[in-house]
């Protein structure tokens, strides 16, 4: 993908080579941000096309193909936080589909939780009026993104907590443990079955916190008091079928208005909202009343009601009549919330929209932001049966969106791929060059600072609509003007632009994450010493740095661009007193081709 010069990439270019230059470095910072400032933006967003394809005999054919290092990089790309050369060993070994299946086996149960209640521990050791908050829910997953062997789970569940949103700024931040426990409970349900992941995102309490669903309490005609509506707008909306009906490839259906069908109404909405009465906090007095209320009652509670799944309390259930897509739940004499949710979540599931319009999410926060009709439509079949009769399983679901032959295949299209978003760009940059963490606990921390770090935090998005919208169009831009969707671009500006620059320019100069008091230096440190013995043949270390971080080699002006800034650092001749102004001009030379690559369009679009 390409974002037009005049209105979109060319002003947060301006911004990269302004980035570059206000963060200091005398000469080498000045001939890295020449270059930047002078990278051009060679082609604009042209028109997709895409022709139909036999996906699953192309599928087969993937399966039996040889896997070169650019086809690995491109999977690893897609589905892991970043390759690595291990990674890229194992994915040609196995192949495509084996790495898949392989992937499918590996899990690393509640680590996110596990990571926080350990440094909680260090930290009331020390200190115990101190706890652990929300920076170690980020460092975990930090943690988690950069060294788990369970790569594909953990990118599944990333890519489910920008749909399934709960969020740290937000109410969700008084129990940060809990939320670490929701983005693990994705983790587990990302290779299982829609139903149940539905299911679990609908009964865990930081969902219930976040979208005010625990504690909603039945309608009250004496005081007024009608259900809360938003997660049973939320969970239509934007955690199953979505506002339009859609065909199976994806594309609206529309009415005899010549305008798209909606897929539910105001009834709809005030319909499920009765399901989601009667729920709270799994408590050992349930269902007494301060268990529904407070999740304590008669002096006990349980501690890990934060992230066990709600439990019903019929006595604030509703036993009316619920009705809402086509469905009916009967009045109840004795109230039943069980039956409830499961009438609705059922009929959520079996809803046709429910594989295209996940599916074409996947999709976008995996391989490409504007997929065929043909792939949505490959995995929406998968959605609907995986090949034995099931409907809902998540992994025949990622095998569709993973070796899909847009996905698998090369292309020159420029309207395929999609933009890296911040975190994404981080981890792969962090990853290729092996950085470690001298604590061990991969101090991070918040990156969501806009000037100064990555206008972006996994798992602190500003709203339930996460931190860009699936369907978002850069206004003023060619990708507008051909109705191309570019979500990450609604992260993109002018301060977020330097901001990454500037980000990127420290991780790579000075490590990234916490000061280590004790060693002097940041938290997390890159492993440069392949690009260290290559730094006095500028084209050998800019090759080397460019096929680490896009799998392929860097486009002629872009390389004739960087190599000449690389070779503006001068290494002094040696003498018996300079083998510190030597090392030094080395990493300078080093830094510099590393953040040109990563401040380019090459690293910064994926393709």
């Amino acid at each position: 993908m390409r974002m037009s010069t005049p209105t979109g990439w060319a002003l947060a270019s301006a911004w990269l080579a302004l980035g570059l230059q206000g963060c200091g470095g005398g000469d080498d910072a000045a001939a890295a941000s020449t270059a930047a400032a002078t990278e051009p933006m060679r082609a604009a967003v042209a028109p997709a096309t895409h022709a139909p394809v036999d996906a699953q005999r192309q599928a087969l054919a993937v399966r039996a193909a040889a896997v070169s290092v650019a086809d690995a990089h491109r999977l690893l790309t897609q589905a892991s936080f970043g390759p690595t050369s291990a990674t890229l060993a194992d994915v040609q070994a196995r192949g495509a589909a084996g790495w898949i299946d392989h992937q499918f086996t590996l899990g690393s149960p509640n680590a996110m939780r596990l990571y926080w209640e350990a440094v909680d521990a260090q930290i009331q050791a020390a200190d115990p009026t101190r706890k652990a908050g929300t920076t170690e829910v980020y460092n975990a997953f930090w943690k988690q993104a950069l060294i788990a062997p369970d790569q594909l789970r953990q990118r599944v569940a990333f890519a489910l907590s920008e749909i399934f949103v709960v969020s740290l700024d937000g109410a969700p931040n008084s129990n940060p443990r809990a939320v670490a426990a929701y983005h693990d409970m994705l983790a587990a349900q990302a290779f299982g079955n829609y139903r149940q992941l539905l299911e679990s995102v609908a009964l865990h309490p930081m969902m219930g916190v976040y979208l005010s669903h625990l504690k909603n309490q039945k309608a009250d005609p004496l005081t007024g008091r009608v259900p809360d509506e938003n997660f049973a707008r939320e969970v239509m909306q934007l955690f199953s079928i979505g506002l339009v009906q859609l065909s199976p490839d994806g594309l609206p259906i529309y009415g005899p208005d010549r305008q798209p069908a909606p897929t539910y109404g105001a009834a709809d909405i005030a319909g499920m909202a009765k399901v989601f009465t009667g729920w709270s906090w799994a408590c050992p007095d349930a269902p007494h009343k301060n268990c529904f209320l407070y999740g304590n009652a008669n002096g006990k509670s349980d501690p890990d009601r934060g992230f066990k799944p709600m439990v019903a309390y019929p006595q604030y259930h509703s036993t009316e009549v619920k009705q809402f897509l086509g469905a009916t739940v009967p009045a109840q004499s004795t109230a039943n919330p069980a039956q409830s949710l499961k009438v609705a979540l059922d009929t959520l599931f079996n809803h046709p929209n429910v594989g295209p319009f996940i599916g074409r999410q996947l999709i976008q926060r995996l391989v490409t932001s504007n997929p065929s009709p043909s792939y949505v439509r490959a995995v929406s079949a998968a959605f609907a049966n995986n090949g034995a009769g099931v409907r809902g399983d998540m992994k025949a679901v990622l095998r569709a969106v993973l070796l899909h032959p847009e996905a698998r295949s090369a292309t020159t299209d420029p309207a395929a791929g999609k933009l890296r978003e911040p975190a994404l760009r981080a981890t792969a940059l962090m990853r290729a060059f092996g950085y470690t963490s001298d604590s061990g606990l991969y101090r991070l921390g918040d990156t969501s600072n806009p000037g100064s770090a990555l206008a972006q935090q996994p798992l602190k998005s500003p709203s339930v609509f996460n931190f860009f919208r699936p369907g978002y169009v850069p206004p003023g831009t060619q990708a507008a003007a051909r109705w191309l969707t570019v979500p990450e671009m609604q992260l993109v500006h002018e301060t977020s632009a330097a901001g990454y620059v500037n980000f990127m320019r420290n991780a790579i100069g000075s490590g990234a994450g916490s000061w280590n008091a004790t060693l002097q230096r940041n938290d997390l440190q890159p492993n440069f010493s392949a690009e260290l013995a290559q730094a006095a043949q500028p084209a050998a270390l800019v090759d080397g740095v460019g096929l680490k971080l896009t799998g392929a080699a860097l486009p002629a002006a872009l390389r004739t661009e960087i190599v000449n800034a690389v070779s503006a650092i001068t290494i002094p001749t040696p003498n018996a007193t300079n083998a510190a102004q030597i090392d030094k001009a080395k990493r300078n030379r080093v830094n510099a081709a590393v953040l040109l690559v990563a401040a380019s369009p090459e690293f910064q679009i994926q393709k």
